[in-house]
């Protein structure tokens, strides 16, 4: 199964999960709810950012450990081992689009989670609005591929910024949850 197919499975899973779950106004239940949070919880997955796992974090070394982390943890944890695969990934790297260098960059990676702006427009990069949220259409594979290997002008290595899949195979919705629908 290609990595496509999984983030696809992946994405559908979560949005079936999301969309699943029923909200509504009928208290008739008289406001009795039972919880049951006995038993061990353990985060499975980051997804703040896509790919960035699986682009950092090299083959052998423990992808579940860096799944399960704490956010604000992973910075101090993980920056090094992803600036080393960067630089692996991308000898030449001196600065990206964002000016920022390798250590920046892969400090800001190194945490994978979804910023969010409550002032600016929600997109991952627009080339002035940079990680401020993640808007469905915003091409986060491609954004992450120019800041690899783009260069300080974005114009390097044209052949490994992008990964040619420059739309959704269906439209979104216009209305909430907005998602396109299922085949």
């Amino acid at each position: 199964m290609s990595k496509t197919n999984k983030f696809k499975i992946i994405t559908i899973a979560l949005v079936a999960a999301v969309v699943s779950v029923n909200c509504d106004n009928d208290d008739s239940n008289g406001g009795d709810v039972s919880l049951d949070f006995s038993g061990t919880f353990v985060q499975q997955d980051q997804m703040a950012r896509p790919a960035i796992n699986t682009v950092f974090i090299a083959s052998g070394q423990p992808k579940d450990d860096f799944n399960a982390a704490i956010p604000s943890a992973m910075g101090i944890k993980y920056q090094s081992i992803f600036q080393s695969r960067l630089l692996a990934l991308n000898p030449a790297f001196t600065t990206n689009a964002l000016g920022q260098t390798a250590a920046q960059f892969t400090g800001l990676l190194a945490t994978d989670v979804l910023n969010v702006s409550k002032t600016a427009k929600t997109t991952f990069f627009d080339g002035t609005n940079v990680l401020t949220g993640r808007a469905l259409a915003d091409d986060v594979i491609d954004v992450e591929l120019l800041l690899i290997f783009g260069g300080p002008t974005g114009g390097s290595n044209p052949g490994l910024t992008s990964d040619n899949v420059d739309a959704n195979d269906k439209t979104f919705g216009t209305t909430f949850p907005y998602l396109a629908s299922a085949w």
